[in-house]
């Protein structure tokens, strides 16, 4: 690790590609396992430039599709590095689709990648620090601590909660099940 602390700037990523018929689902759209490929690969590039070194996918947080994307296309997604922890990364990824006929940009999509920093013997790394340059990144940082926070409950709950189906069934009502076991 060459630098104790980074900014955010400094390991930014931005990638633009076209929409082709060959990133297509059945409905004709773009399928979103295709722009989650996209997203991981440029989650894993944001978090690497951070930590000079390999980085891998922990955890996906949030993956929201918000509008379709067509074909044709231009797919830009920027990523920036929201959080780090000791040997972990917290990405955040915007998504936007732009037509460019008429210029018209959507966003469509945001997510968040915790990525770990591995040295070379695969053994979890130590990442450096984030220089918070804005209210913005501020902002990002906090969220992600609240993202980090209400995950850890949700697992703690579903660790601690013993589920007794009887018990249980009357949670069920108005749900559009049909219980036959």
């Amino acid at each position: 690790m060459n630098k104790e602390h980074k900014t955010v700037s400094e390991s930014q990523v931005t990638i633009s590609e076209l929409m082709l018929p060959s990133h297509t689902n059945f409905s004709g759209k773009i399928h979103g396992g295709y722009i989650l490929s996209l997203l991981d690969q440029i989650a894993f590039a944001c978090a690497s430039k951070h930590s000079e070194t390999y980085c891998v996918t922990a955890s996906v947080d949030t993956v929201d599709f918000l509008q379709p994307i067509e074909v044709g296309e231009l797919v830009t997604m920027k990523a920036s590095v929201n959080y780090v922890g000791n040997t972990s990364i917290v990405v955040g990824i915007r998504v936007e689709a732009e037509n460019i006929q008429s210029g018209k940009v959507k966003h469509c999509n945001s997510s968040y990648f915790t990525m770990v920093a591995k040295d070379k013997d695969g053994t979890n790394a130590k990442v450096p620090g984030l220089i918070i340059k804005s209210e913005n990144e501020l902002r990002r940082f906090f969220k992600s601590i609240k993202r980090i926070e209400l995950r850890n409950e949700r697992i703690d709950y579903s660790d601690h909660v013993k589920y007794n189906a009887k018990d249980m069934l009357h949670e069920l009502e108005g749900y559009n099940i049909k219980i036959d076991i």
